[in-house]
C-alpha cells in the first residue's frame, strides 16, 4: 500500500492489522477467499484494500463500487446486516449483474464494518460450491465478530486508513517447509508417466516436471514464470483461460482436454487451494474428442478477465438511466478498470459537441473545451466522430504531432477518444484520459471499442429520458401554484417532491385561497395513476375547487359540484381530495373530504393527533353523493398538516401505523419553521430520500394575535 499508518505504541501498522485480522477470518470461517472494502470519505464509493486467496486481476471490475451497487456487499453495508448467497442460483436470482461476471459455483458471505459513530465498509467472504447453503448460527457469530474486530481497529486508528489503487494481497497460509520441494520430492514427480506442474494464484508456473515440457513441447526453462495460455500457442483461447479461473473461484477440481497439434489430446486435471493449482497433464487417445479450439482465432486473443469485465460494464451501462448516472458509472466502474483518471462525456448538439459531464478536470479547462465546433483542431474528438474509428495517444508527442495545441490544455498525459455512434449517427464523444504516459494494449483498444458503442446507446438513452423528465415536471410546475397567498392570521408552508424514478407526471396537488380578510380555504388531493392525463384531470379539478369557493359554496358544496363536473368529463380516473374552509375571525376550521388520507392537528398545550374526519367517497364515483362537513376549532397556534398518501403509504408498511407515528413526530417537533417542519416530517418516514409515489405536503397554522406563533 502507497501509505502506512503506524500505531501509537509502535506495535505495527493499521494496514497490516486489517490484512492479519482478514487472514484471520478466512482461517477461521473455513473460507476460500475473503475481500476487505473499504469506503472512500470523498465520495460514496466502496475500495477494495485487502485480498485473500484470488489474484488482484481477478477482481477488476469489483475494486471500486458505488455505494448503491446491486452487489451483496453494498446491500450488506445499507442494511447494517449480514447478506448470505447460498450459491450460483441464488447470485443469479438476486444479483443477476454479478451473476454475469461471476459464473462460478461458489458461496459467498457480506458483512458490514459497523463502527461506534460510521459505517467503515464491508467484509466478503467466499467458500466452495459444496458449503452448506444456510450459515449456522456459530459461523455467523464468528463473522460478526471478526467484522466487529475490524471496525474496532478502524475506530482506534488515529487517522483513517490508506486507500490503495490496487487491493493489497494478504497470505492466508504460513509458507510451506522448504523439505516439501526439495530434491526427493522433484525425483519422485519425475518417475511418473504424467507430467506435473504448478501455478501460482496468478496462473503462473512455477514449477513443471520434465515430463510435463516433454508433453507440452517445450522445454521447462521456458515455461517457468510464463502462463500456460501465453506461452502455448495451441492453449491461447479464453475458453481454456476459464478453466484456471473455474477452479481459483470455486476451489473444485477442474478437467479438461486440449488437443496439442498435430493430434496429440492432453488432457489437464487441476487441483486447487488457496496458494494456487496442482495440475496433472496425462496423455490421451488419438482419435478422442477433445474439445477443439475455435478454426480461427486472434494472434492474441483477449484474456477471459477482460471479456467478464466488458460483460460487467455493459450491464452496469443498461441500468444508467440520465446523464448524471451515466457520468458517475464511467467515473467510478470505468475509468478504474482502464487505470485511467480523466474523463469527458460530450453529446453533439447543433454542430459542436456540448459537454454534459466530466471528472478529474478543473472547472477553467472544462469551460475551454466546451461547446467547440467539431472540426476543431483542440482536440481530435471531431475526427474521430467524423471516421467513426476510436484515436489512442499514448503521450503528449503522439497527441502534439496531429494536434499541436491540445496537450497544453488540460495537462494530461495519455488520452483515447472513444467516438460515440449508432447507426452511423454521431451522437458524441468520450474521451478517457491519464495523468501519466500510457500504452494501449490490444485488449484494451477492443474493450474500450466495444465499449464506446455501449456507451453511445446509453447516452443516447439518457439524454432522451433526462428531456422527458424535465418536460413532465416543467409540466407539473405549471399546474401547481406558483406561489401561495398571504393570509393574515395564517401562516402557510407548501412542499410537492416527484416520485425518486420514472418520468411520468403525478396527480397529487394543493391549493390555498383567500376568500376574505378573515377566511381562507386550503385543498390538497391526488389523481389517480401517473400519465398526462392524470395531469391534465388534476389541473380541471383544481380550477373547478378554485371556482366553487371563491363563489362562497360551503366545503360539502365545493366537492359536491366538483364530483359532478368529473361525471361531466366522463373521466375513468378517481380523485381523492381534502377541503377545509378556514374561519380565523370565528376561530373555527371545516372539512370535506372525499376519501383522503387524514390531516393532522396539533392544537396549542395539547398532544399532536390524526383528525377524525367524516368520510365522503372519491370524486367520480357517485355523482348524487353528499359530502359531510367536520368543524373543529382553530385556536391561534393550532397547526394543521395536510399531505397525500405517498408520504404514509410505504412499502412493507402499515399505512395507519406510519400515520400515528408521523401525528407523533409532529408533536414533538419545533413547529416554529414550517418549512423546517415539512423537511423533518418528510424525513421522518422516508430517511433515505428515496419514495416511490409522489408527495404533496401543506402546513397551515393560525398565528397568534400580532402575527406571533405557537
Amino acid at each position: 500500500m502507497p501509505r502506512t499508518e503506524e500505531h501509537p505504541d509502535g506495535a505495527g501498522s493499521l494496514d497490516d492489522d486489517l490484512g492479519a485480522a482478514l487472514a484471520d477470518t478466512v482461517r477461521g470461517t473455513g473460507a476460500s477467499i475473503g475481500g476487505l472494502y473499504l469506503i472512500e470519505e470523498a465520495e460514496p464509493v466502496l475500495r477494495l484494500v485487502a485480498l485473500c486467496g484470488l489474484p488482484p486481476a481477478f477482481t477488476a471490475p469489483w475494486q471500486r463500487l458505488p455505494l448503491t451497487a446491486p452487489v451483496p456487499v453494498a446491500d450488506a453495508i445499507h442494511d447494517d446486516t449480514l447478506v448470505s448467497v447460498a450459491g450460483q442460483d441464488d447470485m443469479a436470482r438476486r444479483y443477476p449483474r454479478a451473476a454475469a461476471v461471476l459464473p462460478y459455483p461458489f458461496a459467498l458471505v457480506a458483512a458490514p464494518l459497523t463502527g461506534v459513530r460510521r459505517s467503515w465498509g464491508g467484509l466478503v467472504l467466499m467458500w466452495p460450491a459444496g458449503r452448506p447453503r444456510r450459515v449456522t448460527p456459530r459461523e455467523r457469530g464468528h463473522i460478526d465478530a471478526s467484522a466487529r474486530r475490524m471496525a474496532r481497529l478502524l475506530d482506534d486508528a488515529p487517522r483513517p486508513p490508506s486507500l490503495p489503487d490496487q487491493p493489497r494481497v494478504v497470505p492466508v497460509d504460513a509458507a510451506r517447509h522448504p523439505a516439501q520441494t526439495g530434491l526427493a520430492a522433484a525425483d519422485y514427480l519425475e518417475r511418473l508417466p504424467e507430467g506435473a506442474l504448478a501455478l501460482d494464484l496468478e496462473g503462473r508456473i512455477t514449477f513443471a516436471t520434465d515430463t510435463a515440457a516433454r508433453l507440452l513441447g517445450r522445454a521447462a526453462d521456458r515455461l517457468l514464470g510464463t502462463r500456460p495460455w501465453h506461452s502455448l500457442s495451441w492453449l491461447d483461447d479464453p475458453v481454456y483461460e476459464d478453466h484456471y479461473r473455474t477452479a481459483i473461484v470455486s476451489r473444485t477440481p477442474v478437467s479438461f482436454t486440449a488437443l496439442r497439434p498435430p493430434d496429440q489430446p492432453l488432457t489437464f486435471q487441476l487441483y486447487p487451494d488457496s496458494s494456487g493449482i496442482s495440475v496433472r497433464v496425462l496423455p490421451g487417445t488419438r482419435g478422442t474428442d477433445p474439445s477443439p479450439p475455435p478454426a480461427a482465432r486472434p494472434l492474441v486473443a483477449a484474456p477471459t478477465g477482460r471479456l467478464y469485465q466488458l460483460v460487467h460494464l455493459a450491464a452496469a451501462l443498461t441500468e444508467s438511466v440520465t446523464v448524471r448516472d451515466l457520468v458517475a458509472l464511467i467515473a467510478h466502474q470505468i475509468l478504474p478498470a482502464f487505470g485511467a483518471q480523466g474523463l469527458v462525456l460530450s453529446g453533439v448538439d447543433a454542430g459542436r459537441l456540448k459537454i454534459t459531464g466530466h471528472h478529474g478536470y478543473p472547472a477553467d479547462v472544462i469551460e475551454r473545451l466546451d461547446a467547440l465546433l467539431l472540426d476543431t483542431d483542440l482536440t481530435p474528438a471531431g475526427q474521430v466522430l467524423a471516421s467513426g474509428t476510436p484515436a489512442f495517444f499514448a503521450d503528449p508527442a503522439e497527441l502534439a504531432a496531429g494536434y499541436p495545441s491540445a496537450p497544453r490544455i488540460s495537462g494530461k498525459q495519455a488520452w483515447a477518444f472513444l467516438p460515440l455512434i449508432i447507426s452511423g449517427r454521431p451522437v458524441g464523444c468520450c474521451i478517457l484520459s491519464y495523468t501519466r504516459p500510457h500504452t494501449f494494449t490490444a485488449d484494451e483498444r477492443a474493450v474500450l471499442t466495444s465499449l464506446s458503442g455501449l456507451i453511445a446507446q446509453a447516452l443516447d438513452r439518457a439524454r432522451l429520458y433526462d428531456t422527458k423528465h424535465r418536460l413532465v415536471h416543467e409540466l407539473q410546475r405549471t399546474l401547481l401554484p406558483r406561489a401561495l397567498p398571504r393570509v393574515p392570521g395564517l401562516d402557510v408552508a407548501a412542499r410537492y417532491l416527484p416520485a425518486g424514478h420514472g418520468t411520468e407526471v403525478g396527480g397529487d396537488f394543493f391549493d390555498v385561497l383567500r376568500l376574505g380578510e378573515s377566511s381562507a380555504a386550503a385543498v390538497i388531493g391526488d389523481v389517480e395513476g401517473h400519465s398526462i392525463a392524470a395531469a391534465a384531470l388534476m389541473g380541471q379539478v383544481r380550477t373547478a375547487i378554485h371556482a366553487h369557493a371563491t363563489a362562497g359554496a360551503a366545503p360539502g358544496q365545493v366537492l359536491a359540484r366538483t364530483n359532478r363536473l368529473l361525471a361531466d368529463l366522463d373521466s375513468e380516473l378517481l380523485v381523492s381530495c381534502l377541503y377545509v374552509h378556514l374561519d380565523l375571525e370565528r376561530q373555527q376550521a371545516s372539512f370535506a373530504t372525499a376519501g383522503h388520507v387524514p390531516p393532522l392537528l396539533r392544537h396549542p398545550r395539547q398532544p399532536a393527533g390524526v383528525l377524525d374526519v367524516e368520510p365522503g367517497p372519491l370524486l367520480g364515483v357517485d355523482t348524487g353523493t353528499a359530502y359531510p362537513v367536520t368543524t373543529v376549532p382553530l385556536l391561534p397556534g393550532t397547526t394543521l398538516a395536510l399531505y397525500t398518501d405517498g408520504l404514509v403509504e410505504l412499502p412493507g408498511t402499515d399505512a395507519t401505523r406510519t400515520t400515528s407515528d408521523l401525528a407523533a413526530h409532529l408533536d414533538t417537533a419545533d413547529g416554529h419553521d414550517l418549512e423546517r417542519l415539512i423537511d423533518r416530517l418528510v424525513r421522518h418516514t422516508t430517511p433515505t430520500g428515496q419514495h416511490a409515489d409522489d408527495i404533496a405536503v401543506l402546513l397551515l397554522r393560525a398565528s397568534r394575535p400580532g402575527g406571533r406563533p405557537a
